[in-house]
């Protein structure tokens, strides 16, 4: 097999969505993801959510194949020197533990870096180690309140919407990625422990870039919008028959509104100084928003597409997340892929997003709890059998 980083072992201390969507996505990429779980509990997602008895959720399940599971009592001191001597044969340490938890284990910066001189020490919280906030414990919907996402995103005058996509935990999950691959290349060129700490508020307001251009400009709060953005029309419209997700996004940019208008029936606007600039649109938005609804509600999403397609119109139907499951362009890039798992039978599963050529890493079923316990203190640390099952046995693994 050939992978980018091959030959890469990271100690994965995560649960939950921010960390594991992050040594997921390295673990893709031909890493060695070791996750490490309280013996008996294990990531918490294995439970919640669950649909069938005794098997883990398809929350535990979209953040964590491609890794191992290691079950190891870090609240006992064997736990704890077990951790210490495979930190000596890593490379990474993720952790999203609660403000000050690493340090109560005994498993603080510092004390990994006696381990090993090279390790790299990734560790993602809320709202970082330091400033006046480092101390408040987030989720996902607290990222987005305090890094602005919620705010802009409603309607005019409504109240402020979750975003679905997690940009707060997976946007968090993917910054920390790229903070640790960052990490590496410096190691490797000068041979010293290096730390990446990554905050969710941080990660949202990065995210949000896009969203702060008015408030750069002119200091004011941006105002909610909906589907209008920075005062143009409407970018979504509705298609027959009126269901929750017969929708259609367009951009009405450029030629598009004269193609548009024209297999609309309604090229005798073609040129109308009302509609003829972006700017004259953004001033008529509702005229135009009626304009073209008139057109896209006597046709499915489908069919619009169909249309504009080869028109070259830029458009992308609105697609509910059984759509995008069934969708064949997703499943030719194998984002949405058929996973066969001997324990939990055959189920859809998401892929990796990120192609590279030179990686062969076939997406495999997430880790049974412990599964691998006895495999890595074996081949890692030359334990005997005997002295797996003594530390099983003890609760320790």
């Amino acid at each position: 097999m050939s992978a980018p980083l091959e030959g890469v072992r990271i100690l994965d201390l995560t649960q939950v969505q921010a960390g594991p969507s992050c040594t997921q996505l390295l673990a893709w990429l031909g890493a060695d993801v070791i996750k490490v779980e309280e013996p008996g509990v294990g990531d918490r997602t294995r439970h919640e959510r669950a649909t069938k008895p005794g098997l883990d959720s398809f929350y535990y399940l979209v953040f964590n194949s491609n890794k191992r599971s290691l079950t190891l009592n870090l609240k006992s001191e064997e736990g704890c020197q077990i951790f210490k001597r495979l930190v000596g044969l890593s490379d990474v340490v993720v952790e999203n533990y609660a403000p000050g938890r690493m340090e109560r284990f005994g498993l603080g910066y510092d004390v990994l870096q006696e381990a090993n001189s090279r390790i790299v020490y990734a560790t993602i919280k809320g709202f970082g180690t330091y400033g006046p906030n480092a101390d408040i414990k987030s989720f996902e919907h607290i990222a987005q309140a305090m890094g602005g996402a919620m705010s802009a995103n409603g309607e005019a005058g409504g109240e402020p919407i979750f975003v679905a996509p997690g940009v707060g935990d997976s946007g968090t999950g993917l910054h920390c990625a790229i903070g640790i691959l960052a990490a590496l290349r410096r190691r490797d060129n000068t041979g010293q422990s290096q730390k990446v700490e990554v905050s969710m508020q941080d990660a949202v307001v990065n995210l949000m870039r896009i969203r702060m251009l008015d408030t750069l400009a002119d200091g004011k709060p941006l105002a909610r919008s909906g589907n209008r953005i920075w005062g143009a029309p409407s970018m979504i419209f509705p298609c027959h028959p009126g269901g929750p997700d017969d929708y259609i996004g367009l951009v009405l940019s450029g030629d598009s509104w004269d193609t548009i208008l024209a297999v609309a029936g309604r090229a005798e606007l073609i040129g109308d100084e009302r509609f003829a600039t972006h700017e004259a649109r953004c001033e008529h938005a509702a005229e135009v928003e009626e304009i073209i609804s008139g057109w896209t509600n006597t046709i499915t999403k489908r069919k619009a597409m169909e249309i504009l397609r080869p028109l070259g119109v830029a458009c992308g139907m609105v697609q509910d997340t059984r759509e995008v499951l069934d969708d064949e362009h997703l499943r030719a890039r194998e984002m949405v892929m058929e996973m066969d798992d001997a324990e939990r039978g055959r189920y859809i599963a998401l892929g990796n997003p990120i192609k590279i050529a030179s990686n062969d890493v076939e997406i495999e079923p997430p880790p049974l709890l412990g599964e691998h316990a006895g495999e890595v203190l074996e081949s890692l640390l030359g334990l005997e059998g005997s002295e797996v099952a003594k530390l099983r046995d003890g609760g320790i693994i």
